[in-house]
């Protein structure tokens, strides 16, 4: 066993329907007529761990369930419309959170760079999405259709993330590691999303 490994076996850990349960919960805290049926999802060995990786897989969970709820709405609604603000800032401030207290590090070890920047690029093509979404009519079939493509990104993006990115970074990484950047995540996530912004601009074609 693993140091590593080890440290996941004796930390303390909630169990994965309670981590998954009130992840959801937090997205339906947003808007919470609207239902959240996110299904299965991907497994995953971090769900629930009390380092920087189960720690966004909390994140993901919760934008699975804004997602689903986006779906659920309809034209320009005041649900519709408070969704996709809460998605767009939690994606942002998500994003350069993770970059900053996990890939920073990731990306100095030459083993692990080539994954690190996939990931870095996706979020950029991701922020790109919502930014073309922002600058559209949300009550448009071309919207929905673009929301989609979004999702369908989205959800490939954290699978990949969470099934195999994590999965090679932690085996470069000792547990004083990931219980740092943890702490380095929260602080860094608390402060983007106050400062994030929508910013509408069409980045993609018709």
């Amino acid at each position: 066993m693993t140091a590593r490994a080890a440290v996941r076996s004796t930390a303390k850990r909630k169990p994965e329907q309670q981590a998954k349960s009130e992840a959801i919960a937090k997205a339906r805290a947003v808007a919470p007529d609207v239902a959240a049926r996110i299904g299965s999802t991907p497994r995953t060995k971090f769900r629930g761990d009390a380092d920087i990786f189960g720690r966004l897989v909390e994140d993901h969970d919760r934008h699975r369930a804004l997602l689903a709820m986006i779906e659920e709405t309809e034209g320009k609604s005041p649900d519709r419309q408070r969704l996709f603000r809460e998605l767009t800032k939690e994606l942002k401030a998500h994003a350069a959170a993770e970059e900053q207290a996990l890939w920073s590090s990731v990306l100095r070890d030459p083993e692990t760079t080539d994954f690190a920047r996939h990931a870095i690029a996706e979020h950029k093509e991701i922020d790109d999405m919502l930014a073309d979404l922002a600058a559209r009519d949300m009550a448009s079939s071309g919207w929905l259709r673009r929301f989609a493509g979004l999702k369908d990104e989205y959800l490939h993006h954290i699978r990949e993330e969470e099934q195999e990115q994590f999965v090679a970074a932690e085996a470069h990484l000792n547990a004083t590691d990931v219980r740092y950047m943890r702490r380095v995540f929260n602080r860094r996530k608390r402060e983007e999303k106050a400062a994030a912004k929508i910013e509408p601009k069409i980045k993609l074609k018709a």
